[in-house]
């Protein structure tokens, strides 16, 4: 993958899938589910409606450590996207939706931290994580195991 961007914690995968930007909206714009298809979330916990400022409690696991973050819902784009950022880490994590028309769609996910990652966290995922390279390597996989199960999901409904 190759990036115009001075953001070493960019991370981009996607997928075609065979669904409409509607039916894969639905499933994407639907957080609380992100423990069915990402590897490491556990719990998303949010109350109420989904949209911009939305907050939620999470729960992610990576081998046998276990821990918590919480996020903030910061773009909201009806069958277009959805980006949430997690303050105890700097990065934004975002799903956008690419009409490709004929009842297909393109779905990119995104991990990116605009203003740098937190030292608390390039810290931690240095000393407990395997470090900055290991352990984005290892999202990487994560984030391409994510849109595979998205896609198995809406497909499957479709």
């Amino acid at each position: 993958m190759t990036h115009a961007s001075t953001d070493s914690y960019l991370l981009e995968v996607s997928t075609e899938l065979d669904a409409s930007p509607r039916d894969v909206w639905e499933l994407v714009s639907d957080l609380r589910r992100m423990p069915e298809w990402s590897p490491q979330t556990r719990k998303m916990l949010i109350r109420g409606p989904i949209g911009v400022g939305t907050r939620s409690l999470n729960v992610n696991k990576y081998g046998w450590k276990v821990w918590p973050t919480t996020s903030v819902v910061v773009r909201y784009e009806p069958q277009r996207a959805i980006a949430f950022r997690v303050p105890e880490n700097g990065m934004v994590w975002t799903y956008e939706l690419d009409d490709l028309g004929d009842g297909r769609t393109r779905l990119v996910e995104r991990r990116e931290a605009p203003r740098g990652s937190t030292p608390m966290s390039r810290m931690l995922v240095m000393r407990f994580l395997g470090g900055i390279e290991e352990f984005s390597e290892q999202i990487e996989r994560d984030m391409a195991a994510t849109l595979a199960r998205m896609k198995s999901l809406v497909e499957q409904d479709a």
